[in-house]
């Protein structure tokens, strides 16, 4: 049973790299705060397959809910933040219209 949990977890690292792609390389920031929010569910699953490998499902519950309301809130400030800034690149068109450096 160890065993279908480590390939699981090996399973969801993967898929977390692949999630890191579209971070590093997204056409927009919508499809980087996304691929962001989609890590941190992973990794909150990863945390949760490591309770069931060592036999602690009640402490990493714990951390698992933890980090996944970090997350959450982490990734609506971002998004917040770049609904109104509207670009990442420091002086960008939209911000030299709006009289912001």
């Amino acid at each position: 049973m160890d065993t279908f949990f480590i390939t699981i977890g090996v399973i969801l690292g993967l898929l977390t790299l692949i999630c890191l792609y579209r971070v590093v390389g997204g056409p927009t920031i919508l499809d980087r705060i996304i691929a962001v929010g989609a890590i941190g569910n992973k990794t909150t699953a990863i945390l949760l397959l490591m309770g069931m490998i060592f036999g602690r499902l009640e402490m990493f519950v714990d951390i698992s809910i933890s980090y996944a309301l970090l997350n959450f809130i982490a990734t609506l400030g971002a998004a917040k933040f770049f609904r109104v800034r509207k670009s990442i690149i420091p002086g960008s068109k939209y911000l030299k219209e709006k009289g912001i450096s």
